[in-house]
């Protein structure tokens, strides 16, 4: 098996739940379920849209950190609480993937892990050699 590679965003839930935000084995990066970074001001509890783009312009780092990009997402999964807002949600998608275009898929679920959070996003990607 390839080496395996554990990547911390430092969140206490990580050692509270038992995972990491990224797991590198490989070429392959895993990307845990991220939420947004609500700040009442630029990211709030009932904006969809903003919600999506700091996520993933939050994990964007995470892939440089782990040596690879947006463009080497092949695929996103993305639950919301509320699927119809997800005209806002495909608009910050196609911001960072309107020319990469990953598989992905929406799901609307009853909650995620607490009620300000409506959007929760999983990636996985290639890391170049």
């Amino acid at each position: 098996m390839s080496n395996r590679i554990s990547i911390s965003s430092g969140s206490p839930f990580e050692d509270v739940f038992g995972y990491c935000r990224a797991v590198k084995t490989g070429n392959l990066l895993e990307i845990s379920g991220t939420v947004a970074l609500i700040d009442g001001d630029k990211v709030k509890e009932d904006d969809l849209y903003a919600q999506t783009y700091n996520i993933i312009e939050r994990i964007a780092l995470v892939l440089e950190e782990a040596g690879s990009s947006i463009n080497d997402v092949v695929r996103t999964r993305i639950f919301t609480t509320d699927i119809s807002k997800n005209l806002d949600i495909a608009k910050a998608h196609a911001h960072f993937f309107g020319a990469v275009k990953p598989t992905t898929g929406i799901y609307e679920i009853s909650a995620l892990i607490a009620p300000q959070y409506k959007v929760e996003i999983e990636f996985t990607a290639w890391v170049k050699e």
